[in-house]
């Protein structure tokens, strides 16, 4: 009598099991929607201009340079402010080093060079994709007076992959203070 109990205790088991064959998920990225970026012009003391996310908290320092605070994004854009004296090649050599120091981590870094004659902004994009602690450094300057250079950092451990919606949005952010940087007279 135990016998037959243990068979058909094994046998409904072996029944219960014989489902659909398990298939793994398919790859996905989380999915992040940010609102559409809403910009006004960053009024300072500064030399210099931009348009601002409304979205971001500016801290001022008092030698302009200033940090673009992203908390719903857990991110940052520092840019820092040098005025030219006669050294313009070795601020473009400093951003330029400044950029390549990722690259031990980054995955690659695209050069992007940005140019707006018409209001004397010149500069270089950089984007750098994989594990970096930077997702994006950029420079620009009028070649005579000014250089500013930013950077954009998350208060996190650099995983590409859990970053890239953040990263996209505020890389397109820096896009616009590029395109919108102006140098007071």
């Amino acid at each position: 009598m135990k016998h037959n109990i243990l068979f058909f205790i094994v046998v409904a088991a072996l029944f219960a099991s014989c489902k659909d064959e398990v298939l793994p998920k398919p790859k996905a990225m989380l999915r992040l929607d940010y609102p559409t970026a809403e910009y006004t012009q960053a009024g300072s003391d500064c030399v210099y201009t931009f348009d601002q996310n409304m979205l971001s908290n500016i801290k001022e320092n008092e030698d302009c340079s200033l940090v673009l605070d992203y908390p719903m994004m857990n991110g940052s854009i520092y840019l820092t402010y040098k005025p030219v004296h006669g050294n313009l090649d070795t601020l473009l050599v400093d951003a330029q080093k400044l950029s390549y120091e990722h690259v031990v981590k980054a995955d690659n870094i695209v050069e992007q060079p940005f140019i707006n004659q018409e209001n004397g902004v010149y500069g270089m994009f950089y984007e750098v994709s994989g594990n970096a602690a930077s997702q994006s450094q950029f420079y620009v300057t009028d070649s005579i007076n000014h250089f500013v250079t930013g950077s954009l950092y998350f208060y996190a451990k650099p995983n590409y992959d859990s970053i890239l919606p953040a990263a996209m949005y505020l890389q397109n952010d820096i896009r616009r203070i590029m395109e919108s940087m102006r140098w007071k007279k």
